[in-house]
């Protein structure tokens, strides 16, 4: 007999698994520890008057596969109507068939606007019309839309140099209901390779700090100082999207000699940029740990590939894939030296060549020291890979080789405040999982223990660990 498409019992193929689902993962609240989500939107309460304005700006995932699909570009990042680009991504949706947006669409549209009709160009004006409908009245403003999928923390993602003036808007309006902690991330001080970027930056990381970088320890002071301010204002977390770990030995002197060469406008060659970027990793690391902070790490993104499109568009907008990065040997050399001083904040290990799931399953063992259950995470399946397929790979390379019991579960990495389903796509594919195992006689039928284990992966483990 077929299921229907995206029912009550999506993704999960057994008795036990929905059993699991509806009972112990369904009703968990979320947090979202790490995303792209813009606070002032939240500060704000925005409303959008549509579903372009919410779907399509800014998602490159969307974007990629609309040019796979033959739409043009000016459809997809450029001046065409809000409506002609709607159209135009309706027309591609039911070409997604096997990809995740397929999904992710229609789930979004059932979950936010009760909307089960299948989206392609016959559906496309009455899908936009009843959804715009719904997005223009108030419970449809942003803080809804989080109240709506029960998100109860999210960490956004921002710029050393960030004043934070929204997180301090949102933080004194006690309306909000959600909190909204910021996360630093200093990859453009890292961005050494191009010294007029750096400097650039550099120049406006003076201003934020107040005061003036001629020297790379007035670097590190300034840097020190943002680090200071976020944690002011309740950040918990770092975060830093890298090829790969740098762990190059270099003397301080060293480092100071190619600051100043940098700072004077000249290209370090391949040996410099490893050395000072492995400097500052393991500064930030030093100060993470002083806080108690949380230390995300996403490696392994080829970024920028199309150099005509990057020209043009910038970075961001859909020119990247998984690269073939060597992970090990560096990321051993890294949190070995924190950890044999005693200095390995709480780490969380994102990888995005699937290639590399058992490395980093078996990485984390290494410096999970009992202090803290879980101190070093294998992160959940990231970018590329957060489809099933990527979802069941990661959750199965971590139980194989680690503790799945103690990961601290999902997050949207989204700029889309309709991207919260992906939570509950990430639960039914757990669940499904756990139930497969347990029709099969692998596990026992021991649904209140298991179903305890789901509720920590899904919610309580996150709360937990990062202090929630």
């Amino acid at each position: 007999m077929m299921k229907p498409f995206l029912d009550n019992n999506f993704l999960l193929h057994t008795t036990a698994a929905q059993r699991l689902y509806h009972e112990f993962a369904a009703h968990m609240p979320i947090i979202d520890y790490h995303n792209h989500l813009p606070p002032r939107q939240i500060a704000e309460d925005h409303r959008f008057d549509n579903l372009t304005q919410i779907w399509l700006y800014g998602d490159h995932y969307k974007w990629r596969a609309m040019r796979a699909h033959g739409v043009a570009e000016t459809f997809c990042t450029g001046d065409a109507g809000d409506w002609e680009k709607f159209e135009k991504w309706a027309e591609t949706v039911p070409y997604t068939l096997r990809n995740p947006l397929y999904h992710w669409t229609h789930l979004e549209l059932q979950r936010y606007f009760g909307i089960t009709e299948l989206l392609g160009p016959g559906t496309a004006r009455a899908v936009y019309e009843q959804a715009g409908d719904l997005l223009r009245k108030p419970e449809y403003s942003v803080r809804h839309l989080l109240r709506k999928m029960n998100v109860q923390v999210l960490c956004t993602t921002d710029d050393p140099t960030d004043t934070l003036e929204w997180h301090r808007q949102i933080a004194a309006d006690p309306g909000v209901g959600i909190r909204v902690l910021p996360a630093f991330r200093p990859d453009k001080a890292m961005m050494v390779e191009d010294p007029v970027a750096f400097n650039a930056w550099t120049d406006k990381l003076a201003g934020a700090a107040g005061t003036s970088i001629s020297t790379y320890d007035d670097f590190l002071d300034a840097l020190k100082n943002r680090h200071d301010f976020f944690a002011r204002h309740d950040c918990r977390l770092s975060d830093h999207g890298l090829e790969q770990i740098y762990a190059e030995p270099a003397s301080r002197q060293e480092i100071k000699n190619i600051f100043l060469k940098i700072r004077g406008g000249q290209n370090p060659d391949a040996l410099e940029i490893l050395k000072i970027k492995s400097a500052l990793l393991y500064e930030f690391a030093l100060w993470d740990h002083e806080k108690g902070w949380v230390q995300q790490f996403h490696l392994g993104a080829l970024r920028n590939n199309n150099s005509r499109a990057m020209r043009n568009l910038g970075p961001d907008t859909g020119w990247d894939s998984i690269g073939d990065f060597r992970q090990g040997q560096a990321l051993a050399r890294f949190l070995d030296r924190l950890d044999s001083e005693n200095r390995l904040a709480k780490s969380i290990l994102y990888n995005l060549n699937p290639a590399d799931n058992e490395l980093m399953a078996t990485m984390i063992g290494n410096f999970n020291d009992g202090s803290v259950a879980g101190k070093v995470q294998f992160g959940s399946a990231w970018w590329f890979l957060d489809q099933k397929d990527g979802i069941e790979k990661q959750i199965n390379a971590l139980s194989n080789m680690g503790m799945l019991s103690h990961f601290v579960g999902m997050l949207t990495d989204s700029r889309s405040f309709l991207s919260y389903p992906r939570h509950e796509y990430f639960r039914r594919t757990l669940c499904n999982l756990f139930g497969y195992e347990i029709e099969n006689g692998e596990l026992p039928g021991e649904f209140e223990w298991i179903g305890e284990i789901v509720r920590d992966i899904s919610y309580r483990n996150a709360a937990s660990y990062f202090g929630f």
